[in-house]
């Protein structure tokens, strides 16, 4: 095998067809079928079936494209730790976050980091918390900025910085709202959720579990926090939201805290990374990040931090520079 049939198999995994494959890579379909071909001659294994127009995975080779991209995860993080070592400055930082911090946490940091480190690459990735976390798990991403990590998962707490859930709407929607039963307004708003695999849909579910509203909630799915906040403040309804994805709209007035028993709610974002030695660029973001005053630093620096393990696991943490 080789990598070439490694990353034609896996654009096959992603496209879901040959003709679509060869698209994204640039080959002819011709090119696309020879190399998996080859790829599952060489196994002894059938990989992928026809299926209609389209090719579907076989079981064997769900298991297979799962290793496939940690590999290649893998191999992409060695490229970039070794580039980064070589000459610190202008290494590339590969970082995940999930939407909200994305959007409202990680610009100002990275453009203060990028201030001190001007000729350092950036790419990064939003996305809900699976996403994120799959990113990670594969190793096509060093760091990740998101909610409380999963137990189960192996994973390293670079730093913690706090923030609150709270409920919003309409500050026009709630000043027409004669209801003074806190609880009766929440029974008759619809609640604006994000998609599913989005850590603030799940504990948004279990907050109006707890309520015991009278009725089943009335629910919207909006893709974004910023989708979100514009229907909120359009009157859809109400929702629960990162005080750090509407302080703007709080500020000028267009949005109102609801104060509904139990909030807000207290929660932390985690920048998190694998086990292991950083590649030096992300080493210098997670140092810059903790001089900000936002983060703090987990019990003491470069332990794993995750509940549940009972282990503590030395991270060792390079700075820009180290030779």
């Amino acid at each position: 095998m080789t990598l070439t049939q490694l990353r034609t198999f896996l654009a096959i995994v992603e496209a879901g067809s040959a003709h679509a494959a060869a698209d994204q890579l640039f080959v002819t379909q011709s090119a696309v079928s020879s190399s998996v071909t080859a790829l599952q001659r060489s196994l002894g294994i059938q990989l992928v079936r026809r299926d209609g127009r389209g090719l579907r995975l076989t079981d064997a080779g769900v298991i297979y494209a799962d290793y496939v991209r940690r590999v290649l995860g893998l191999l992409d993080e060695a490229s970039t730790a070794a580039a980064a070592k070589a000459d610190p400055e202008r290494g590339l930082l590969r970082m995940a976050a999930v939407t909200t911090a994305g959007e409202q946490i990680l610009p100002r940091l990275l453009a203060s980091f990028r201030r001190l480190h001007p000729h350092v690459g950036i790419q990064l990735e939003v996305g809900n918390r699976e996403r994120v976390r799959a990113l990670l798990d594969r190793r096509e991403v060093d760091l990740v900025l998101s909610g409380r990590p999963a137990p189960s998962k192996e994973i390293t707490v670079l730093g913690i910085r706090p923030h609150e859930l709270i409920i919003v709407a309409s500050t026009e929607a709630v000043h027409h709202d004669r209801r003074h039963d806190l609880l009766e307004w929440a029974d008759h708003q619809t609640w604006l959720l994000r998609e599913k695999g989005s850590g603030t849909r799940d504990i948004t579910d279990k907050f109006l579990a707890t309520l015991e509203l009278a009725h089943p909630p009335r629910t919207l799915t909006v893709g974004s926090n910023a989708a979100i906040c514009q229907a909120v403040i359009a009157g859809l309804g109400a929702t629960l939201i990162s005080r750090d994805a509407v302080s703007r709209e709080l500020g000028a007035g267009s949005l109102v805290e609801v104060p509904l028993p139990g909030t807000p709610l207290p929660r932390d974002w985690h920048l998190t990374a694998n086990p292991g030695t950083l590649p030096a660029t992300a080493a210098a973001l997670v140092q810059h990040v903790l001089t900000t005053g936002e983060f703090r630093t987990p019990h003491r620096r470069g332990v794993d931090t995750v509940p549940e393990q009972g282990t503590e696991r030395p991270l060792v943490i390079p700075t820009l520079g180290d030779s």
